[in-house]
């Protein structure tokens, strides 16, 4: 599946990242993990200390995947307002994935101070702009749904947003407490806490078939090895569609830029992190060293030829649209790349749990906070594997209820 082209910044911050060894014998685990990215990574770091003998394999190179595409704005506020998800899923609903959200950026901020590796965790507000003046009113109702749930956040005008950046826009919501981190290191310090825990990870094993039975999974890697799991979580990111499909999830193609170094960031008040109500919108963020990381111009082509056709003229809109905020900080492209990106129809991400295959659950975290959700989903995975059923996994799988208040 080709998933993404370019080049790549977050691997380079770490360039002597840890290896893994290949699977070279069949094993027996309690649970498996298939993926070695960001959301294998959180399982991993999840069951670390269960006591249930864990292994996760990974085709390539841990974090080499999507991983090293995420752009790791680190925010519970999404794609699709909360007041339109308020009219799919009902107001009790909804405050519910709130918290959820807000638990789940707590419970990253807590791993990324446990993990060994510095992945430059940093709590960010997020400005959130009206693009156009007919924007406004959605704005303001999305910023009353969130005072109502008391998250720490600001309604600012025209004249607020002029005495704050270099640019003008009608209106924002400010967002306190958001987050924004080096997902790379992230993945690799959480694999590493893991294994120093007992979980097992094997680098270079691909997933060439499965079997269901009624007591587990039998899992048969391309080293001609054979793997007997009692559960699987699939964290495959978007090539979870190959083991199987789900109704729900879109793909469109997303271009992401990340600068040379800045020298002078001054006029960007906190650094932080920049979104807007434009569909498809750009946003943009810093990184521990001053590059400057633009995304968006998402295009709804799926196929690979066509997306990475428009690389270059993306990269240049890019920086374009960031100049149009910033006029006063020159930005160079030093890696731009294109990748697939998917999310839900109905706007959460999604569990799989599907009748045709016991013992497993399909870890699909789409959505553009995508990190957010996946240590979300994480969590209630785990805690459905390891407590019994859980009550936080029904808001999650595929079949979920709409409009219950």
């Amino acid at each position: 599946m080709n998933i993404q082209s370019g080049t790549y910044y977050w691997p380079t911050t770490m360039p002597d990242a840890p290896t893994y060894p290949t699977l070279t014998e069949d094993i027996a685990c309690d649970v498996l993990i298939v993926g070695g990215g960001s959301s294998g990574a959180q399982c991993a770091y999840y069951l670390a200390s269960s006591g249930l003998h864990v292994a996760l394999i990974e085709k390539n190179n841990i974090g080499n995947g999507s991983t090293s595409a995420n752009t790791a704005l680190i925010q519970y506020a999404g794609e699709k307002m909360f007041i339109n998800l308020r009219n799919t899923f009902g107001s009790s609903y909804i405050s519910k994935h709130l918290q959820q959200c807000r638990r789940a950026i707590n419970d990253i901020e807590l791993a990324a101070k446990q993990i060994e590796f510095d992945c430059s965790f940093t709590r960010r507000d997020s400005l959130y702009f009206a693009s156009y003046p007919e924007d406004i009113g959605r704005l303001q109702q999305e910023y009353q749904l969130l005072k109502e749930e008391q998250f720490q956040l600001q309604f600012l005008t025209r004249k607020d947003i002029e005495e704050l950046y270099p640019f003008s826009k009608a209106a924002a919501i400010y967002f306190k407490n958001d987050a924004e981190l080096n997902p790379y290191i992230f993945t690799h310090g959480l694999i590493k806490y893991a294994m120093d825990k007992g979980v097992q990870v094997f680098e270079h094993t691909k997933l060439n078939g499965h079997v269901y039975h009624e007591d587990g999974v039998e899992i048969h890697t391309d080293t001609d090895h054979v793997i007997q799991a009692k559960q699987v979580i699939y964290c495959a990111g978007y090539e979870n569609m190959e083991f199987k499909k789900e109704k729900q999830a879109t793909f469109v193609s997303t271009y992401t830029v990340t600068t040379e170094p800045v020298a002078d960031l001054s006029s960007w008040p906190n650094q932080t992190l920049i979104w807007e109500t434009a569909r498809p919108y750009l946003y943009i963020r810093t990184t521990a060293d001053n590059r400057v990381i633009i995304g968006g111009l998402d295009d709804n082509t799926i196929y690979p030829e066509d997306r990475d056709s428009k690389l270059i003229a993306k990269r240049d809109q890019l920086i374009t649209g960031f100049h149009k905020l910033f006029p006063t900080i020159p930005v160079k492209p030093a890696y731009y790349l294109t990748g697939q990106y998917g999310g839900m129809r109905d706007g959460l991400p999604i569990i799989g749990r599907y009748p045709d295959a016991p013992h497993s659950y399909f870890l699909n975290a789409y959505g553009d906070n995508g990190t957010v959700y996946s240590q979300l989903l994480s969590r209630i995975i785990v805690e459905d594997i390891l407590q019994g059923p859980s009550q936080d996994l029904s808001y999650y799988v595929q079949d979920r209820p709409l409009l219950k208040s």
